[in-house]
């Protein structure tokens, strides 16, 4: 076979094989979130739950975590990876190359945490009186809570959760399952204020080189809530912690 039928086979291919910078047989999507939702293992909630959504689709998948959430959102857009986890809708508009699949992949709550189940905590004003920590960055806590009188903004989980277990603070402000999984590591019993203070819809986010997957990937997820197979997921990883 000569050079120029290589070299043209060779084009054709790169043309329609989807392409992952990690390989060509796997797409790797990231994420800024670790345990209960990823974990060492790779069984964690979204771990088990892309590498379903792909597989059916006949596609291998899977996710790796990014300490820095921004770097991630980064890699994706770049094409470094092939696409982010659990984001909210609308980072599009500053991350021009990623598609949002429609299909949500879940609602993410943000909770009060207390040591005590005598507080009033019905709203983000019913906090004006208490001392309250959260993990400095974390807009939805600072947006709503500007001028709160008495705030520890800690650097990270541990840290917060350390302020809570001492009984430094009121009420700890953190994502539920994250929350609730860093209280059964510690053996702590809290009390988890609700309603949630906020919901928000978390996505998935392809880069737009796999464009052509988006409606299928998004299909792929909704059978899976239909059939079953989504509460199978989330009562294997994440309703183990409910206290």
């Amino acid at each position: 076979m000569n050079k120029r039928l290589w070299l043209f086979l060779g084009l054709f291919l790169c043309a329609v094989v989807p392409f992952s910078a990690h390989g060509a047989d796997k797409l790797v999507l990231n994420t800024g979130t670790r345990d209960p939702f990823t974990t060492e293992d790779k069984n964690g909630f979204l771990d088990l739950l892309i590498k379903e959504v792909f597989q059916r689709i006949g596609i291998e998948a899977e996710i790796i975590v990014y300490q820095a959430s921004a770097r991630a959102l980064s890699n994706a857009d770049e094409g470094v990876d092939d696409g982010a986890t659990l984001r909210v809708k609308g980072i599009e508009k500053k991350f021009p190359n990623l598609i949002r699949v429609p299909e949500k992949l879940m609602d993410n709550d943000f909770v009060a945490y207390s040591l005590h189940d005598y507080l009033d905590v019905s709203n983000w004003a019913s906090m004006a009186s208490y001392d309250i920590a959260y993990i400095l960055g974390w807009q939805i806590f600072q947006n709503n809570l500007p001028d709160h009188k008495s705030t520890v903004r800690t650097k990270d989980a541990k840290q917060l959760m350390a302020l809570l277990a001492h009984d430094r603070v009121d009420l700890v402000l953190y994502e539920r399952w994250q929350g609730l999984w860093r209280a059964n590591k510690l053996d702590m019993k809290i009390k988890v204020y609700e309603p949630p203070l906020a919901q928000r819809e978390m996505f998935m986010y392809l880069n737009k080189k796999h464009a052509d997957l988006v409606e299928k990937v998004a299909t792929s997820l909704a059978e899976i809530k239909k059939d079953g197979t989504y509460q199978k997921i989330f009562d294997q990883t994440l309703t183990p912690y409910l206290q």
